[in-house]
This record gives C-alpha cells, sequence and structure tokens, in this order.
C-alpha cells in the first residue's frame, strides 16, 4: 500500500489541488492520497476563512474525482488548540497505516520553508515526500536546504505540474460574484453556493 498524505488549508479546493494529487499517484504509483484540511497551520496562525467542517466537505465532494482520492480528517483540530504540526500528523498516520509506504506531497514553496517547520529532521524520516516542482526549482535547491545525500534520496521532485491557481484570488473571484466554473469541482461549487461561502 503506498499512501501519501496531502495536507493544506483547501479553502476551496480547485483544480490546481487535484491535478497535482493525479500527478503524484501517477508519478509514484499511489494507491491512496489522504486529502487532509489542516487544522491550524503553525505558519498560518491567522487561521483559514472557512471553517474545517466545511473544508472537510468541501474536500469529501472534490476527492470523489478519482477513486484514489480519499478526505481525511488526520489533521482536525486539536482539542487543546495548539497547532497542527506535520511531524504529528505523519506519525499519526505511520500509527494508523504501519505498513504502509508513506509519502508526504507538498509544493516547492513550502518545502523550501521546511528549516522553519517542527522537526525538519523528523519528518523526512517519517516519510518520503513529493515536491511540486515550480518554475526555477532545481533538485540543485534541496542542497541549499542541507539535506545530506540520504534525505536528498527521499526526494521526488514532480517537475510536469504547472497549476498555478491560488486559493486567494479564487476567494476573491467568488466574493465578487464569479462561480469559476473553471476552476472547481461543479460539486463543491454547489457546496460553496449553498452554504454561502466565500461572500
Amino acid at each position: 500500500m503506498r499512501v501519501a498524505l496531502f495536507g493544506g488549508s483547501f479553502d476551496p479546493p480547485h483544480h490546481g489541488h487535484l491535478a497535482i494529487a493525479t500527478a503524484a499517484a501517477n508519478a509514484l504509483e499511489l494507491d491512496s492520497v489522504l486529502f487532509a484540511p489542516a487544522g491550524r497551520q503553525p505558519l498560518k496562525l491567522d487561521g483559514t476563512v472557512t471553517s474545517f467542517d466545511d473544508r472537510l466537505a468541501m474536500v469529501e465532494l472534490a476527492c470523489r474525482e478519482d477513486s484514489r482520492f480519499t478526505a481525511s480528517e488526520i489533521d482536525a483540530p486539536r482539542a487543546d488548540g495548539l497547532p497542527n504540526y506535520t511531524v504529528d500528523t505523519l506519525s499519526e498516520l505511520e500509527r494508523k497505516m504501519p505498513e504502509a509506504k508513506r509519502f508526504n506531497l507538498v509544493g516547492a514553496d513550502s518545502f523550501l520553508s521546511l528549516p522553519r517547520w517542527h522537526q525538519p529532521a523528523r519528518l523526512l524520516e517519517l516519510a518520503e515526500w513529493i515536491v511540486v516542482s515550480r518554475p526555477g526549482f532545481t533538485i540543485g535547491s534541496l542542497s541549499l536546504l542541507g539535506l545530506d545525500v540520504y534525505q536528498q534520496s527521499r526526494v521526488h521532485l514532480l517537475d510536469n505540474v504547472h497549476e498555478d491557481i491560488a486559493a486567494t484570488g479564487l476567494r476573491g473571484r467568488l466574493e465578487a460574484g464569479d462561480p469559476c466554473v473553471d476552476l472547481i469541482a461543479p460539486a463543491v461549487l454547489d457546496y460553496i453556493q449553498s452554504h454561502h461561502l466565500y461572500q
């Protein structure tokens, strides 16, 4: 079983997220991609626009696009109100799926901030990483993070996805009344409209 954790705000989930997950699943022969909305991201403590429950519901609808995709509550808000650290989420995934080969799927911009993450060395022990490249990001960028040869061997670059969609821009368009039918799955759009989100 090959499983990737795909965390993020998903506020809202859009075609860019699905394209990244599809490319990763195809390239790394993944059996499952777990879309895990983050309860409270440590590097974005100002929070999300939309509640966790709404983001999870939208992710569940978006995941219907591919049988390999599953919405996951593994990164739900913590009862103690503390931030959700990826190292804790990956540790929980290891506990729940000890036999699985585990990956963590992130964008290159997030990966370059890895030294600022909680227990960065442990993160590379808990899972192999699938890094979605951005223009100008190369394998050489990994050495700038101070990764040793073993750590670099646990990083897989995915450089064939170029979906430059920013959720902030999407929310602005939705607020202005643009339904963004070109960027968001119909079922997710229906949810957004029926729950009066981003208005």
